[in-house]
């Protein structure tokens, strides 16, 4: 089956492209909606533009547009940009979050495409472990939650940080994942990735009780 894939550079989205490319679908397209407000409904924002970087890696066209108005109008900035392309289905990294996938599965209903979510109603820790396990380099970029301070941006999520995320939903029920916004995440290196992503020049921006890891200049590497 011809699909498309929406990505974020997120690890969520990631896995999600890994188990579809392992299942055999035909991937022709990455799918990216660039949120220009920190307080988007629907999409991951910082660092999404790296995307373009991510698509590079893998050799995989990507597709992207840019959405900076409220709920309904990034819906319609998503269908917009699926109504234009050759496939049969979408694939998304939905794990338990049902405003997502409803979302998703609204727009793939009305374009006639089938929507696929590998991850969907996985364990969590059990997707982490995956992810760690098959070596994918992934860091935190964004943090917004009680309990994260500026030292998470742009931490290696590892055995050693999983176990801290546990803790933390301990303690305040944050979503190891951060499927509830928590955190967010972009990914460096994946076993389908050509070459990996190298971070040049980043900055740690903090406002109170949240912060991103911006990365400023990024290239791809040749892997070892």
């Amino acid at each position: 089956m011809d699909v498309a894939a929406l990505v974020s550079g997120g690890k969520d989205s990631a896995l999600a492209l890994y188990r579809a490319l392992e299942d055999g679908y035909k991937v022709k397209y990455l799918v990216t909606v660039i949120p220009e407000r920190e307080d988007s409904w629907m999409f991951h924002y910082p660092n999404t533009e790296l995307t373009n970087l991510f698509a590079e890696s893998i050799g995989i066209s990507l597709v992207k547009t840019w959405t900076n108005l409220g709920k309904e109008e990034e819906l319609r900035d998503l269908k917009r940009l699926l109504s234009n392309l050759d496939v049969e289905g979408v694939i998304s990294g939905a794990v338990s979050s049902e405003y997502q996938k409803n979302r998703i599965d609204k727009v793939c209903g009305e374009l006639g495409l089938k929507s696929i979510a590998p991850l969907w109603r996985e364990e969590p820790i059990r997707l982490m472990n995956e992810i760690i396990g098959l070596g994918f380099d992934v860091i935190i970029v964004g943090v917004y939650a009680y309990g994260f301070n500026r030292k998470w941006l742009g931490r290696r999520i590892d055995e050693e940080a999983l176990k801290d995320l546990i803790e933390l939903s301990r303690r305040f029920q944050v979503s190891i994942l951060g499927e509830g916004g928590e955190y967010e995440t972009f990914v460096l290196d994946a076993p389908y990735f050509k070459r990996r992503i190298q971070v040049v020049r980043a900055k740690v921006v903090w406002k109170a009780d949240a912060g991103h890891f911006i990365i400023e200049e990024a290239r791809l590497e040749d892997k070892a």
